[in-house]
């Protein structure tokens, strides 16, 4: 297969791979009441049908992007979506609650194989000063699925029952499982791999399943989220002294040292933790507050991911013109303003005043994802692309689960939407990182990376 060819088959099975995991994570909170009142579940063992799935994506990300770097990300990324789509598939055939648990686990567990894989597959098929509009249209996607999902999973559950949401996505993981293994990109040869650091891997698991555990059921659980800190903190050092020490590491501990990478995963956690859990706090706001129904709501909410797919490719070119340091600082200032207007907003607030709020907080994710995204790509070896796309996606699944959290417990304290205002100042709070660790430019490193 020629270059071009290959090229657009990659980014093909990269913006799939991308949209059917944001897809699904999106229909999934649509479903979930039905699901319960049909399976008699409890509503702690529904919840459980989210968080089995971050606890599983969040410890894997990083070790499943190792694995495609040793083993090629072509390879991995079919393996991790047909296992996706036969676990959807299970889930829409389980009998009970116990078995839609598991198997959104195992579910969980190929997603983790194929998100770090559309990364890696990118920056295995382009050169790196061409990553930013492939990046810009697979963000672009993610967008229009999330935009998609809550209508189209809140129309098939009406119309079919629960069930056939999950069993829609077997037909379209055949057809891109099928293209990942016609994929031809350059895998290292078996000489060339060294061994996979085994206890380094459960360690970084570790440290980052135990806090995702405890963000995620601290309300519920009384004890046990504070145990799972301490152990995620242990399991975290010890799995720092192992990057040091170790004679081949999960990864070489320069990737997390370095400014761009580092400060662009800092830039992540701070935008996504915002966003989220703004969303959380406004869908308060808009159902409790305004009385609105959960389609009507969504409906309201609608200009933030609609702007995320068209601002994708103009933040690419606002990048490539102005620099990554500029581009993201700029989206940063969008999504606090955003955030902060709606907290000022009361309960007699136009469906245009909150729309013009979610339109700035998605016109500011959509260029700091796209940007920072790239910049972390970029700039990591070709034979580290996996890992960094790992370690991209963790950021964009720790940031959400800290952002609700911090959105729950402030929710208890304040009425919605003040708790925005609070929010809004993670990402105000990110600027001053964004101009001091990313790229000036698309060739030019920042001040703080030349040594």
């Amino acid at each position: 297969m020629s270059v071009g060819p290959r090229r657009r088959l990659a980014l093909t099975c990269s913006i799939a791979g991308a949209a059917l995991v944001a897809l699904d994570g999106t229909v999934l909170t649509v479903v979930q009441p039905t699901l319960q009142r049909e399976l008699g579940a409890t509503v702690a063992q529904v919840q459980w049908t989210g968080t089995g799935y971050l606890i599983a994506v969040a410890a894997l990300l990083v070790v499943a992007g190792r694995l495609g770097d040793l083993y090629g990300h072509g390879r991995l990324f079919a393996v991790g979506v047909l296992g996706f789509g036969a676990a959807s598939a299970g889930i829409g055939l389980a009998p009970s609650i116990g078995w839609v648990v598991a198997l959104r686990v195992a579910q969980g567990v190929f997603g983790a194989l194929l998100q770090p894989a559309t990364l890696g597959m990118l920056r295995a098929a382009y050169p790196p000063d061409r990553l930013g509009m492939p990046i810009a249209l697979r963000t672009g996607a993610i967008g229009l699925a999330a935009a998609a999902g809550p209508l189209l999973g809140g129309a098939l559950t009406a119309w079919l029952g629960w069930r056939p949401v999950f069993l829609l996505n077997v037909g379209p993981t055949l057809l891109v499982g099928a293209a990942a293994f016609a994929l031809r990109l350059p895998v290292p040869a078996r000489r060339e791999r060294t061994p996979l650091d085994l206890p380094g891997a459960a360690l970084l698991a570790l440290s980052l399943a135990a806090p995702v555990y405890a963000l995620t059921a601290w309300r519920e659980a009384a004890g046990w989220p504070a145990l799972a800190l301490l152990l995620g903190a242990a399991a975290a050092a010890a799995f720092a002294r192992r990057l040091r020490t170790a004679a081949h590491p999960l990864f070489a501990p320069r990737l997390l040292g370095e400014g761009p990478v580092a400060g662009s995963l800092g830039v992540l956690v701070a935008a996504s933790a915002a966003l989220f859990g703004t969303l959380f706090v406004g869908n308060f706001f808009l159902q409790e507050v305004q009385g609105l129904d959960p389609l009507t709501a969504g409906l309201r909410a609608l200009p933030l991911p609609l702007l995320m797919v068209v601002g994708a490719p103009v933040s690419a070119l606002a990048a490539r013109r102005y620099g990554p340091r500029r581009t993201v600082a700029v989206g940063l200032v969008l999504l606090a303003l955003g955030a902060a207007l709606l907290a000022r907003l009361d309960g007699a607030a136009s469906a245009p005043a909150t729309g013009g709020c979610f339109l700035l907080m998605g016109a500011g994710f959509g260029a700091v994802m796209v940007t920072a995204t790239a910049v972390v790509v970029r700039h990591a070896e070709a034979s580290a692309a996996g890992v960094a796309g790992g370690l991209q996606q963790t950021a964009l699944n720790v940031g959400p689960t800290l952002g609700t959290a911090v959105a729950a417990l402030l929710l208890m304290a304040s009425p919605p939407p003040g708790p925005a205002l609070v929010l809004a100042l993670l990402p105000a709070a990110a600027v001053p990182l964004a101009l001091r660790a990313l790229p000036g430019s698309s060739g030019r490193p920042a001040a703080s990376d030349v040594h």
